[in-house]
């Protein structure tokens, strides 16, 4: 390890076999780790040990009654913690391990701190070899919201971690930037109607596969991370680039833009994405950076697709203070 590194970027540490079970002995004795996944890097901790719990929503100044999502490393650990219904067996075998998680009934043992209060509890397994090692080694499922402060943009690279939550954190487990770049599907399936509590890279296109997806009622909405607070927001102001919705580039000078369409006039930055998953891959990563090159707004691109769009959309709006 270079010598010239800060005590805080000392916390950083590649994914080696020694090194996740130095994260799982840190773990079992109720510290913090933050660890990749496909989607976005975790928060973790022993999702078992409420007070464990409660370091996260002190490290993420997270409000007490947003749930947090319990990560598991298969279908049969589920049932320790959920009542598995038979819906949900098929989707855990379609897509897990991946960016799919499920809202199931809680069992008695998932603390109600891990829950926000709930008689629910989400579960997913994660597809990252880390992240399933670490899991593995632990022997507990870990409560693993983002590893940011809540309501700043999701942290796709252990630097961004590091620079949200680096004071609060026991280790950082860095797996590269993360593939999807958005965080999970949220699917509630307590009822054999599907509802779709926050989009992803699972889409309801995939989902309607197995099971209808119905309306998500508020009610049901808050049994899931990302729907009823501000989210994924940058530290200047974000703004919406919709068909009809032109003016938003009228009268401004330092901003910059980030989407798939080409902006109608210069800006200060400017990052194009290709495609869909370019852009959700790239999403918070983007506005990391755009916050940082001296504007004082960034425009985005909000496009109106299917699929992984309605993902894109979700989060945007969530950056840009819609509900």
């Amino acid at each position: 390890m270079n010598r010239f590194m800060t005590d805080r970027q000392k916390k950083i540490f590649d994914p080696t076999e020694g090194n996740i079970s130095k994260a799982a002995e840190i773990l079992r004795r109720g510290g913090l780790v933050a660890f990749p996944t496909e989607t976005v890097y975790g928060l973790g901790a022993n999702a078992l040990d409420e007070r464990a719990v409660g370091k996260i929503f002190e490290a993420k100044g997270r409000p007490g009654d947003n749930p947090l999502i319990l990560h598991v490393s298969c279908a049969d650990e589920a049932s320790l913690y959920a009542e598995v219904t038979p819906q949900a067996l098929e989707l855990m075998k379609r897509f897990w391990p991946g960016p799919l998680t499920i809202v199931l009934c809680a069992a008695d043992v998932v603390p109600l701190a891990a829950r926000g209060g709930l008689d629910t509890v989400a579960l997913r397994a994660p597809a990252n070899p880390a992240a399933l090692s670490l899991i593995r080694k632990c022997g507990f499922p870990l409560a693993g919201p983002s590893a940011n402060k809540s309501g700043r943009p999701s942290p796709t690279r252990a630097i961004d971690v590091l620079n949200d939550i680096g004071d609060s954190v026991d280790m950082i487990l860095d797996g590269g930037e993360t593939g999807i770049g958005v965080e999970s599907t949220v699917a509630d399936a307590t009822e054999p109607r599907l509802a779709i509590l926050r989009p992803g890279a699972v889409t309801r296109e995939m989902l309607a596969e197995i099971a209808e997806a119905g309306p998500c009622s508020p009610d049901k909405a808050r049994r899931s991370p990302g729907t009823r607070y501000r989210h994924y927001a940058p530290s200047v102001e974000l703004r919406l680039w919709e068909d009809s919705s032109q003016g938003v580039f009228d009268g401004e000078s330092a901003w910059c833009y980030m989407g798939m369409r080409k902006p109608p006039k210069g800006a200060l930055r400017t990052t194009i994405f290709a495609t869909p998953e370019e852009y959700a891959h790239g999403l918070f990563s983007a506005m990391r950076e755009l916050e940082r090159c001296g504007a004082k707004l960034i425009i985005a691109d909000f496009p109106d697709m299917p699929g992984l769009g309605e993902a894109i959309r979700n989060r945007l709006s969530r950056a840009a203070g819609r509900q």
